[in-house]
């Protein structure tokens, strides 16, 4: 009966694991909605098994049941260790960050102070993707030499760094100037 449980400790646990590592590849709740029924029975049995590890724990104490409760230990380090490596904590300073929204998406182009930049898009039911680049200014402009986007012409390489109208234009007139009117789809807000 312990093997089984223990077998199920593990598998649920890998479950979650998997299920968590999905936000590198689009969003959890989009995994979660697409595959509801592999997702719902993992987390449901990791949930159970969970308590079941908990419950051992205050009942017979570390030792009666130190394999599932080791599972469930390693299970929420590596949980943080996601956490961690999705945050700010390890990335260069932010030196300017801007959004674009659109009807279903929101772009935020963050410039960092190596010369890196990320444009993270946000999308329904907690869709997310990032793209990196690399940038330079040159005066009040931003030159990118990896644009970090995949669709050729959303992003040009080049953009427009206006701080009167705290704005990254992105649209250009036939005559190669960037046109300075907000309009939808054709600048960064930049964020406070």
């Amino acid at each position: 009966m312990k093997q089984k449980a223990y077998g199920l400790a593990a598998a649920s646990c890998l479950g979650i694991i998997g299920f968590i590592s999905t936000n590198f590849f689009g969003g959890m709740v989009l995994w979660l909605i697409c595959y509801w029924f592999i997702t719902l029975p993992l987390i449901i049995i990791y949930i159970i098994s969970l308590f079941s590890a908990v419950a051992n724990l205050f009942d017979g104490g570390y030792y009666k049941s130190r394999i599932k409760i080791n599972i469930h230990l390693a299970t929420l380090a590596i949980i943080i260790l996601f956490n961690l490596y999705d945050s700010e904590l390890f990335k260069n300073e932010k030196i300017l960050s801007a959004t674009l929204k659109d009807d279903l998406y929101h772009y935020t182009l963050t410039l960092r102070k190596d010369g890196e930049c990320e444009t993270q898009c946000s999308g329904v039911f907690g869709y997310e993707e990032y793209f990196k680049g690399i940038y330079k200014f040159k005066g009040d402009t931003i030159i990118f030499s990896k644009i970090p986007y995949d669709k050729v012409g959303f992003i040009p390489d080049t953009i427009l760094y206006d701080r009167k109208q705290k704005a990254l234009f992105i649209e250009k007139n036939p005559e190669k100037k960037f046109i300075r009117e907000k309009n939808f789809l054709n600048h960064f807000e930049i964020d406070k």
